[in-house]
């Protein structure tokens, strides 16, 4: 069957090519079932230009028996063209040669077949669609005998065609003719046609087809338009008993399927008598009569000639017109036939939609109802042209419907569209004075971001989504939230970075609290777009706040969150190294405590934190040297530096009155060396900036050559290294102060005197601190001496800074052995304080040789304190503090007024 088909569409264009025409159409596949039934041959084809589907009506008159009919075929060519109704075959373009006709008109098809296939339906979508045909057909016929007083003379099921809507078309104009028109052919060649005698009226077949011009134009088309109704309803049965002499009128018996309000009628039209006939004009009148009766409304009754006349007077009908129409098209759709519906309702309700108005949102739904039943195919060209145009439509109305319902059709989008089509007009949404047109588009977006470029995903739209999360309405601003977090996947790998924590901060700020826990998701379900150190350094620090909401609905999310991304943190830290630091740069001997916060045993309270880290200091500062460091010579070589240590702050070396010694800085611990039989000065204590203190004053008698013997300058046992180490950088700190009023970290105090809560209560348990034995470096380097300090308290290693010699004090001849007692002491702290504020000056010789007899403290371990005796000492070292602080502030008065 293809074979032939082909080979049919073949013969058309090699027919043409051979005549030298340019043909404006294609044609593919022949209309078997059509052949023999009309002088025409009938086929599918393209045009040309558009593509568009279309009909090819063939005629050649070098067939066998065609010559004779060729006149019948010009005839048709010439009404076709001049006829122009609605319910007309509609006339497109035509080839014409010597011998061959081409007629191209819109895409039809034989009506025979379809009546067939709707046999299988229900006997009432039957009937509907069938009574829906006749009354586009007696319309038609009413034109043509009463507009064009013309004679159609072949009224048959073979004249009619079914257009792409479903819709009813009128063919078939070989015979059509006028009394009046000298060339008429119906009166000379009407009994040429294939069966004329089977719709030929009775009186033609008394007098013969001349006899007609003595009637009425509608006489001969009124009794064809009855048998046309007999075989359309009872397709099966042979013609009725009155076609034939002597026309008996119809019988009850005869009736078959033709509805019983439609017989009265169907008996009239096949009245013998030409003059007593009903006509088509009067037929039609009848059967739109409001009143329903046995001969009468039965085309006002049918659902479908409703909606075809509802659609066509749509915009002039009133509002509760149109909502009764949209109302029955919403019920009745469904059993609509589907060609009805996709290329008849649809267009008539788009095209209605483009008015906008008050039923724009209630058409819409509609329209996209009915759009299911369109063929995927046909789906972008009868719905997605016209609403892709409603997106230019200034009615709020109509834009408001269209983003409403936009996931019944965002799916069937292409990205060219959406881009070029869709979003400039859709952008304008975010800017509307209407809040509800600004949320519908920011409900919008995330229907069609899969559609956009990456142009407008990641920089137009993230720059109306950040106005958008001010916007005055909270609801707005709450889903702009939440569609930044369903888009974060999709952004681009710097747009998560820049947008993602900034986007979601600012929302947990937000004063809605569904906002703020829209955040708190938001950050949740964009976890994996952050990398681990973000989520250490920017998600956890911009979120944590929220876990302190006045709101328990955001701080039970927030917990939930931070709990998600410790988590992640925690399975990453488990793939980590203990350590980075290689085994040649670890510091020889130094290894942390098993309770210290760096080893595995964790602290899990305040107080085991603060036990934590003064177990630190007694470790490191209380280290003892090794056996062979007990008998090295001090013979002024720097130790060995590792090198993750900081490089050393100062150095200095000169001679002064024949002596030459050496002072060393590394790491914030001073150091001093000097050859054998100079005078020795005590290790510095460690403090803030390595700077110099106040010395501890030894005897060189009791010093064996060679050898140092640290045993001996032990601080007492019963002391705490850890409040040792305290008080002497507090200490450091004053005397700092006194030396210079450069603050690095600004002019203002960074010590509230008054804040007393915010001290340490560690030291409750702590052993009593031992005093700090003054080691006599008063004579501190200038400010502004010490290379610079970096954020992390190390300095960079350089090995071009030039090194600033420091005033060095005269060396201190040893006058006494070291002490190996555990109750020496430093001065009292009020002593201090008073030297501290006095400009610290260098001893003289004499007291140098002589040191005060240390006084005896009493300490005992704090554990054996009571409750009164810890409040009392509490009591002192905060008044010690206060007068530290008094002290300090006082010098910088001081300093600040000398400069002036």
């Amino acid at each position: 069957m293809d074979y032939l088909r082909n080979l049919g569409s073949a013969a058309v264009s090699s027919l043409v090519q051979k005549s030298g025409l340019t043909l404006s159409f294609t044609t593919s596949t022949r209309i078997n079932v059509y052949d023999g039934r009309s002088i025409w041959t009938l086929y599918e084809g393209t045009k040309r230009d558009d593509g568009s589907p279309v009909s090819i009506f063939e005629f050649d008159a070098n067939q066998p028996g065609k010559r004779n009919v060729f006149p019948l075929a010009r005839n048709a060519l010439r009404k076709l063209r001049t006829i122009r109704h609605p319910d007309v075959l509609r006339f497109m373009d035509v080839v014409e040669t010597d011998t061959t006709i081409h007629i191209m008109t819109e895409r039809v098809r034989p009506l025979a077949p379809a009546i067939s296939e709707y046999s299988s339906k229900a006997a009432q979508e039957r009937e509907d669609w069938l009574l829906w045909g006749l009354h586009r057909v007696s319309v038609a016929l009413a034109f043509v005998n009463d507009s064009a007083t013309s004679t159609h003379g072949n009224i048959r099921i073979d004249s009619i065609f079914i257009s792409a809507s479903g819709e009813w078309k009128l063919g078939g104009f070989e015979l059509l003719s006028s009394p009046k028109d000298d060339a008429a052919v119906l009166y000379t060649m009407g009994g040429l046609m294939p069966d004329a005698n089977a719709c030929a009226p009775p009186e033609v077949k008394k007098g013969g087809w001349s006899s007609l011009k003595e009637h009425s134009p509608a006489a001969a088309d009124a009794y064809a338009l009855g048998l046309l109704i007999h075989s359309t309803f009872n397709p099966t049965q042979p013609p009725p008993a009155t076609a034939q002499p002597p026309h008996p009128p119809p019988t009850a018996a005869s009736r078959g399927g033709i509805p019983q309000s439609l017989f009265g009628c169907f008996k009239r039209l096949l009245n013998p008598n030409p003059k007593a006939r009903l006509t088509p004009k009067n037929f039609l009148e009848l059967g739109m009569a409001e009143v329903t009766g046995e001969s009468s409304g039965f085309f006002a009754n049918n659902r479908l000639v409703k909606v075809c006349g509802g659609l066509d007077n749509f915009s002039l009908g009133s509002e509760a017109e149109k909502a009764s129409l949209l109302k029955s098209l919403k019920e009745s759709s469904s059993s609509f036939p589907s060609e009805f519906v996709s290329y008849k309702v649809l267009p008539s309700l788009v095209s209605a939609l483009q008015f906008g108005g008050a039923s724009a949102p209630a058409i819409l739904p509609l329209v996209l109802q009915m759009g299911k039943s369109v063929a995927p195919q046909d789906y972008s060209s009868v719905i997605l042209v016209h609403l892709v145009k409603l997106f230019a439509s200034p009615d709020r109305g109509t834009r408001l419907a269209l983003l409403e319902h936009l996931p019944d059709y965002a799916d069937k989008l292409d990205k060219r569209t959406v881009v070029d089509k869709i979003w400039p007009h859709l952008q304008t949404g975010f800017s509307d004075t209407v809040a509800i047109i600004r949320e519908a588009t920011v409900k919008s977006i995330i229907l069609l971001s899969d559609k956009f470029t990456d142009r407008v995903l990641n920089n137009d739209l993230l720059r109306y989504l950040a106005k958008m999360q001010g916007d005055p309405e909270a609801s707005i601003r709450t889903n702009t939230c939440i569609l930044i977090g369903r888009l974060g996947p999709t952004l681009g790998y710097n747009t998560k970075r820049k947008v993602l924590v900034p986007a979601f901060a600012r929302a947990l700020k937000d004063p809605f609290v569904h906002c703020r826990v829209a955040g708190v998701m938001a950050f949740m379900a964009t976890a994996e777009c952050f990398e681990i150190d973000e989520l250490a350094t920017k998600v956890i620090p911009n979120m944590a706040f929220a876990m302190i909401d006045k709101e328990k609905l955001v701080r039970d999310q927030a917990f939930k969150a931070i709990e998600l991304f410790v988590k992640r943190l925690e399975e990453h830290a488990a793939t980590m190294p203990e350590t980075v630091i290689a085994e040649n740069e670890a510091i020889p001997g130094f290894n942390l405590p098993p309770t210290s916060p760096g080893s595995n045993g964790l602290v899990n309270s305040a107080a085991g934190a603060a036990g934590a880290l003064a177990g630190w200091a007694i470790s490191s500062l209380g280290k003892k040297l090794a056996a062979g460091d007990l008998s090295s010579v001090l013979d002024g070589t720097a130790p060995s530096r590792p090198t993750s240590a900081p490089p050393p702050v100062l150095s200095s070396s000169h001679s002064t009155n024949g002596l030459s010694g050496s002072v060393s800085t590394l790491g914030g611990l001073g150091r001093s060396a000097a050859p054998l039989g100079q005078t020795l000065s005590s290790p510095v204590v460690p403090r803030p900036a390595s700077i110099a203190g106040p010395a501890r004053v030894v005897d060189a008698s009791t010093v064996k050559a060679k050898t140092m013997h640290l045993g001996a300058s032990k601080v007492p046992t019963s002391s705490s290294m850890s409040d040792w180490a305290m008080e002497a950088a507090a200490e450091a700190e004053s005397e700092d102060a006194g030396a210079s009023n450069v603050n690095p970290w600004g002019n203002d105090d960074l010590i509230d005197v008054n804040a007393d809560q915010d001290d340490w209560s560690a030291f409750e348990s702590a052993p009593v601190p031992a005093r700090v034995v003054n080691l006599g470096f008063d004579n501190r380097a200038p400010p502004g001496t010490f290379p610079p300090i970096d954020d992390w308290g190390s300095t960079s290693p350089s090995h071009n800074q030039p090194m600033i010699p420091i005033h060095q004090p005269k060396p201190t001849f040893v006058a006494a052995k070291i002490s190996t007692a555990a109750t020496t002491r430093s001065p009292p702290l009020a002593s201090r304080v008073s030297t501290v504020s006095s400009n610290a000056r260098s001893p003289t010789p004499s007291e140098r040789t002589v040191s005060p007899a240390p006084e005896k403290v009493h300490s005992h371990s704090a554990i054996s304190m009571t409750k009164e005796e810890k409040a009392a000492e509490m009591a002192r070292r905060k008044e010690e503090r206060k007068q530290r602080i008094a002290a300090l502030k006082e010098q910088k008065k001081h300093t600040g007024a000398s400069k002036t």
